[in-house]
């Protein structure tokens, strides 16, 4: 998997970076992606959260980290999608808006995005579809691409 250096423990917000990295130098056939895939499954804990590295609390933040993950493999279906859309949506502050890190804690900027951003990684309904690589929607991204193509450039 990956760290932050070679040897450090594996994280999955780190194995994103690398994933998406590879990805955008059309090199993701450098990695075992049953492995990597089976290994960010793994983060998925009984209650549908997601965590980060083994033996850590779940947190709404990696259903962007491990799901993007995931999503570029092509392996979101490697993890249970109903679960954690229940999780995420239970972090949820119904009255005041946001997300928060798991239900009951104070909702913030940072896991709102990703919370919403793991939603549409699921499909969820009303969403607009993101591009996993660079967590931006998909129509944003492929305008981008297009414009590139028109001008000469390719896809990064």
């Amino acid at each position: 998997m990956f760290g932050g250096s070679a040897g450090a423990e594996s994280h999955a917000a780190q194995v994103f970076v690398c994933v998406a990295a590879l990805a955008i130098l059309g090199r993701l056939d450098a990695v075992d992606v049953d492995t990597l895939a089976w290994w960010l499954s793994e983060r998925q804990l009984p209650n549908g959260g997601l965590n980060g590295r083994p033996e850590k609390l779940e947190d709404v933040c990696y259903s962007f980290w491990v799901l993007s993950a995931l999503s570029i493999l092509d392996k979101v279906s490697w993890i249970d999608s109903g679960k954690l859309t229940d999780f995420i949506l239970s972090a949820q502050d119904i009255e005041g808006g946001g997300i928060a890190d798991r239900p009951g804690d104070m909702v913030d900027v940072f896991h709102t995005l990703f919370g919403v951003a793991g939603l549409s990684l699921l499909g969820y309904g009303g969403l607009r579809e993101l591009d996993p690589v660079y967590c931006m929607p998909k129509s944003v991204t492929s305008k981008i691409w297009e414009a590139r193509k028109g001008e000469g450039g390719g896809r990064a």
